[in-house]
């Protein structure tokens, strides 16, 4: 298979197999994430792209994950044209799954995200981060709220599973309580099949750990980080079922409900925990991770 750099996909993906179709992100500014910056980006070229269809097809499996990081920036008809070879070759394909970040939605007209929809793909997963505006601001996210609930209707609209991702501790301790409410209330409205919060890990490629370093950016503590995630249930309405999860490796306290039906249970679980603050009910340092 021809993967370059540093080739991702969500925990949920574990078991797909992954065709690379473009090598890192469009945008590539966000303070916080180091995955691509010593990335180009680009788009593989069409043979490329079979042949690692061709070699995958070797091999049993019923999911398909397209990475990097902005699959869903490419022409609508050179997506068509991926989907309907690996249809081709694999006719068990049940689900192809690619990352969307905001701009990249919005630029595709709904008839266009319903013919994916119609081709295979099943489910996109949408990179929230915040919904503070400043703290959206602050990161480089190239996206606000406002953009975001527009993206997040589309994609919902089209009959796509939506799965969404926020970070805790991204607004620093200055923040922390502005961008977990403002967080919990922006989930609430776009209320997405799928919802995880992950934990800020600072990286040395990264200008939000420069801006670590430097003393102009402090992570809350671990307690700090789960009083955010408490707050972001808090004011997570959603109108429809929604998957919630914060058992990624970068989190302290692994959590894994549906809500609204097990909100009341969650907050009963972040309550405890927060007023007992006894470290030996979260993760070992050690075992955090990305």
């Amino acid at each position: 298979m021809d993967y370059v750099g540093h080739v991702i996909r969500p925990p949920s993906e574990a078991y797909s197999m992954i065709i690379q179709v473009t090598v890192g992100c469009s945008h590539n500014m966000c303070t916080f994430c180091g995955t691509y910056k010593e990335q180009k980006f680009r788009v593989k070229d069409m043979a490329t792209i079979r042949r690692d269809i061709d070699e995958a097809s070797r091999y049993r499996f019923d999911r398909v994950f397209l990475a990097d990081g902005d699959v869903l920036i490419l022409p609508t008809a050179t997506l068509l044209d991926i989907i309907a070879y690996i249809k081709k070759k694999n006719r068990r394909v049940e689900r192809i799954g690619v990352y969307a970040n905001t701009k990249a939605i919005i630029k595709k007209t709904p008839a266009e995200l319903k013919k994916l929809k119609e081709a295979g793909i099943g489910i996109m997963y949408q990179g929230i981060e915040s919904g503070n505006k400043e703290v959206l601001r602050r990161i480089k996210k190239g996206a606000f709220p406002v953009n975001m609930k527009e993206a997040a209707a589309k994609v919902k609209e089209s009959g796509i599973l939506l799965s969404q991702t926020v970070l805790l501790g991204i607004g620093g301790t200055e923040m922390s309580m502005d961008h977990a409410r403002d967080t919990g209330k922006l989930l609430g409205e776009m209320s997405p099949d799928f919802a995880s919060a992950l934990t800020v890990m600072l990286l040395p490629n990264t200008e939000l750990y420069q801006a670590y370093r430097s003393g102009t950016f402090k992570l809350p503590d671990k307690f700090g980080l789960l009083e955010e995630l408490k707050i972001i249930v808090e004011n997570m309405d959603v109108s429809n079922q929604c998957l919630f999860t914060s058992n990624h490796a970068s989190n302290y306290l692994p959590i894994r409900a549906v809500l609204p039906d097990q909100k009341a249970e969650v907050l009963n679980l972040l309550d405890h925990v927060l007023k007992e603050r006894d470290e030996n009910l979260l993760k070992p340092e050690y075992m955090r991770a990305l």
